[in-house]
């Protein structure tokens, strides 16, 4: 386990050792990336941010709160529904046109919604989940490669890995427990394709552990209403403080300890951290899965990605990717 105080320690180096960072939230408006991204304003110097997110009403909260924290930064909200990838395409394409370089590519956009489709035709649980971030890693990928920092972190549920159904990608047809597993092998395989494309950047799946979060806001199955009332009875001793997760999120963005796989390390100097180990289960290999407390997700989730790469699905699982995004928008990426 990483613990907060080394969490603590390689935050407060962040000014110093990163300057002028660059980074794009998206999912910034409530939960894990609302903290994540007032950790971030609070622990770097002169950064520019861009945030991605639904509620206008929030935002405007947000970036008071970000402008306070970090007088000398720039906070930019973007209001933009994620879960259709034409939005992710134009949101993109304004980034583009503003910034030659990103640092950091900060992922915890999701709903709780399913049993439904969006106008593209996408699964909307999959489409925030899977689609959408896929998409801005790959349209931003050019930028992110050009950076000092050159890091992506997918909020998702690193360490709970399952098998990927063929016969049903989006998940249309799972449960919500076998759904999770499904799409978290599934951003492993798409980052390993990515990894492979940009090998000078890194790539960190990670999963929270019990943060009080917006996603579940609004529920619309009976299980989900449930989880709601019982988080709501236990959850005082169970949740992970939003400003703990917050802090641990910045440490995943920020520590040389998830160095890309190829070209220099990255990242605020390790301390008394070691280099974690990658989905492959190679020290620091470029895309890792990694639990809430900062380490590797173990041998067995090792065991069960081989496993899947020794049946194609690396190259399975990003041929259904790009056939979903031609579908859409005639294009592999923008």
């Amino acid at each position: 386990m990483v613990s907060l105080t080394d969490v603590q320690l390689s935050n407060a180096e962040i000014a110093n050792s990163l300057p002028g960072l660059v980074a794009v939230f998206v999912g910034a408006t409530n939960g894990i990336g609302e903290a994540t991204l007032k950790e971030f304003a609070r622990s770097t110097r002169s950064p520019r941010v861009y945030f991605i997110g639904r509620s206008e009403e929030a935002a405007v909260r947000i970036e008071a709160e970000c402008r306070q924290l970090n007088p000398g930064g720039e906070f930019i909200f973007m209001k933009v529904d994620v879960s259709l990838i034409r939005n992710v395409d134009e949101a993109c394409q304004e980034i583009k046109r503003k910034e030659g370089s990103i640092d950091l590519l900060f992922l915890s956009c999701g709903t709780t919604r399913s049993g439904e489709d969006t106008v593209e035709g996408l699964h909307i649980m999959a489409a925030t989940a899977y689609y959408a971030r896929i998409r801005f890693i790959a349209n931003l990928l050019p930028l992110l490669r050009k950076s000092r920092l050159r890091r992506v972190i997918s909020v998702l549920a690193g360490g709970h890995e399952g098998n990927i159904d063929t016969s049903d990608f989006q998940g249309r047809n799972m449960s919500m427990f076998k759904l999770r597993g499904h799409l978290v092998s599934m951003t492993d395989m798409a980052l390993e394709t990515l990894a492979e494309q940009a090998p000078e950047v890194s790539f960190v799946n990670d999963y929270p552990g019990t943060v009080k979060t917006g996603i579940g806001r609004d529920p619309n199955t009976l299980l989900l209403w449930f989880v709601n009332f019982v988080l709501l009875i236990i959850g005082r001793w169970v949740y992970i403080p939003n400003r703990e997760s917050g802090e641990r999120h910045l440490f995943f963005a920020t520590s040389a300890k998830y160095p890309p796989r190829a070209g220099v390390s990255t990242g605020v100097p390790l301390g008394e951290v070691g280099v974690a180990e990658g989905i492959d289960g190679r020290v620091g290999s470029g895309v890792y899965s990694i639990h809430w407390d900062g380490e590797h997700a173990g041998p067995k989730v090792v065991g069960l990605l081989a496993g899947l790469r020794a049946q194609g699905m690396t190259e399975r699982t990003w041929q259904h990717t790009v056939a979903e995004f031609r579908r859409i928008t005639g294009l592999d990426v923008i």
